[in-house]
């Protein structure tokens, strides 16, 4: 594998954290606008309108970031299985390698 690999699977940790995030902005944005659906006047109203607002364009901008990112998991994916097809006994030489790795550091505890 390249060493490119390790910047883009940080990346998508990132974004599945900030779109973790988001959601919960969004729940607790929801909870507060429907607690406050019974508040009247017009500064109320207003300040609602514009939460609504944020929130119709967080959803959609979440949805754009789920998208991206299942779009960038697809690819990696496809470019793992490519290499894995165009280079098996290397990727079984690296799965070795991982294996020995792993039992070591497991073996150390």
């Amino acid at each position: 594998m390249n060493a490119e690999a390790s910047p883009q699977i940080n990346g998508d940790v990132n974004t599945s954290k900030l779109v973790e995030d988001l959601k919960v902005v969004m729940n607790d944005a929801e909870a507060l606008l429907r607690a406050t659906s019974t508040q009247t006047g017009e500064k109320i109203q207003e300040v609602r309108a514009r939460a609504e607002e944020s929130l119709r364009q967080a959803k959609v901008r979440l949805t754009q970031m789920e998208e991206e990112a299942m779009k960038r998991a697809r690819e990696v994916a496809q470019a793992t299985e490519d290499y894995v097809r165009d280079n098996p006994w290397q990727s079984v030489g690296i799965a070795a390698g991982v294996g020995v790795l792993v039992g070591l550091l497991l073996s150390r505890r």
